[in-house]
């Protein structure tokens, strides 16, 4: 969404930054790929002045906020720690933390999808039939984030066409009484994972800033995050899904439901009335209800 003051700017580059050094923990990466502090602060310090609102207060801190970085999470000075990567496309380079300019430029979905290409920004590409980007109302009231593509989606192109697409649709259909081409739904990654297994810290970081450009586009006033990743990855925490859902939690200023996804409700039916205690409070947030 639009960032209304330089400090919320700074704040959101901070969050980036640090969600990043945590995914490539994760993946068992020792500390952050090769790069000059000085070009790293550099980016961030034009990503500042690109929004026209520097602040002094703002502009002094750069420094010290690539500083602060948890001492886990920063490449160690010795020599026998630097950090060695599988391969350069299988982990996000420092510089991709902020969308490419021509990313950042862009005003329209269409626009979007062209702008990421034959992407090769993460190792999915490598068994992925196609890019699943998203489908819907472009100016959508509610999105719905689900995890990522499984087979069928993977061979369509679109998300949530398979069997937890199908049950996705008559919570909409006939739960919500909206039509489907009334709502937007994408999800975190746009590559199908292979053997449908959960997307990986390095794969989520990759595709996170064209998550987050879809919905600085769209401009939904609600969100629903399906399933642990999606809400994981929307709220920056790793608070379980299932202390997740049933409140109401704020994205970028826009109210989000977590909620359970519908692969799961597929393994376990009698949960189904927990997600719709969790539409229903969506349907009266938009006053249909």
């Amino acid at each position: 969404m639009a960032v209304h003051s330089s400090r919320e700017l700074f704040l959101q580059i901070a969050a980036s930054m640090q969600h990043y050094a945590e995914s490539l923990r994760e993946s068992g990466v020792l500390g952050l790929p090769q790069t000059s502090p000085h070009s790293l602060e550099e980016k961030v310090q034009a990503k500042l002045e690109t929004a026209g609102k520097m602040e002094p207060h703002v502009a002094a801190p750069v420094s010290q906020l690539l500083d602060a970085t948890p001492s886990r999470s920063r490449r160690p000075s010795a020599p026998q720690l630097q950090p060695t990567l599988a391969s350069p496309s299988s982990i996000m380079q420092a510089g991709d933390l902020f969308l490419t300019p021509e990313v950042q430029t862009v005003q329209t979905l269409p626009e979007l999808r062209a702008a990421i290409g034959d992407c090769r920004r993460c190792k999915l590409c490598q068994g992925r039939t196609q890019i699943v980007f998203g489908v819907g109302d472009p100016h959508a009231e509610l999105v719905f984030v689900g995890e990522g593509p499984g087979r069928d989606e993977d061979l369509k192109g679109e998300p949530f066409v398979g069997r937890a697409g199908q049950l996705l649709t008559e919570i909409i259909t006939k739960g919500m009484k909206i039509r489907r081409e009334e709502v937007y739904i994408c999800n975190v990654v746009k590559c199908r994972p292979p053997d449908n297994r959960n997307p990986e810290p390095d794969e989520i970081a990759a595709c996170e800033p064209f998550l987050i450009k879809q919905l600085e586009i769209v401009k939904p006033r609600l969100i629903v995050a399906l399933g642990t990743f999606a809400a994981q990855t929307l709220l920056r925490t790793k608070t379980p899904i299932s202390r997740l859902r049933g409140n109401w939690h704020t994205y970028q200023g826009i109210k989000l439901m977590p909620t359970l996804h519908p692969a799961y409700l597929l393994r376990n039916p009698a949960d189904k009335k927990l997600v719709w205690q969790d539409i229903q409070a969506v349907l009266r947030e938009m006053g249909r209800l």
